[in-house]
């Protein structure tokens, strides 16, 4: 798996920069404003794909976490943890582009909505995430225990999602779902870009960190062996 990333990472961040550069012209300079909005609208080509790349980033350390917990493949724990520490980027990207958005829309920068409160326990469960595997000192208790809680976190998953069709709440509902696409093509091409570039930054700068991660444990269990000669 580490030879795969340090072979097509490269792609991956030259391909979602791509991507997003075209994105944000569209999105910023040829896609017109608004009808309701005005031009407040053209955050939405930047905070849908940090929503949804949130979403994906959890489902990836879900099954990342199973993968490990039926395995125990130290790299698959690499990987789980690199992904909680991208997430929280998205997570809190989405957070904060939605309030610059909410503030001129519903004249406020947060909410008890539904889908902003189910969205805010998502960032907290994978900063504990990442407080657990700080704080405990057993490399395999911490990983155990770590993708135990992004497992059970994931019940968070459908109610992010769901929460505008569940509950009445401020936030606009699916602008693609079942019912069909409530979107204008000019506004969808740009977002359409942008998110396909986000998935691609995020695959990229998950692969980077998890190289480094398994870099690190090469390193600490190299420091160990040299420890142990020591006091032999």
């Amino acid at each position: 798996m580490i030879r795969w990333i340090r072979k097509y990472e490269g792609w991956f961040g030259a391909s979602g920069a791509i991507c997003i550069a075209i994105g944000l012209y569209f999105g910023l300079v040829a896609s017109p404003p608004d009808s309701y909005q005005g031009e407040v609208v053209r955050i939405m080509y930047v905070h849908v794909p940090f929503a949804s790349t949130s979403m994906t980033a959890y489902g990836v350390l879900t099954v990342a976490s199973l993968w490990y917990l039926w395995k125990r493949d130290p790299i698959i724990d690499n990987l789980a943890h690199a992904t909680a520490g991208i997430g929280v980027f998205f997570t809190s990207g989405a957070l904060f582009t939605g309030s610059i958005w909410g503030k001129p829309t519903w004249n406020t920068w947060w909410t008890w909505d539904a889908r902003l409160v189910s969205f805010t326990i998502l960032l907290l469960i994978l900063i504990g995430y990442l407080m657990l595997r700080t704080f405990i000192e057993d490399k395999e208790r911490e990983a155990r225990y770590a993708a135990i809680l992004a497992i059970v976190g994931a019940v968070d998953l459908p109610i992010v999602h769901f929460s505008v069709e569940w509950w009445r709440t401020l936030h606009q509902p699916l602008s693609i779902s079942q019912r069909g696409v409530a979107i204008a093509g000019v506004m969808l091409y740009p977002l359409i870009f942008m998110s396909v570039g986000f998935y691609l930054l995020f695959t990229y700068m998950v692969g980077v960190r998890t190289q480094m991660l398994y870099l690190q444990q090469l390193l600490e269990a190299k420091k160990g062996r040299l420890l142990g000669e020591v006091h032999l």
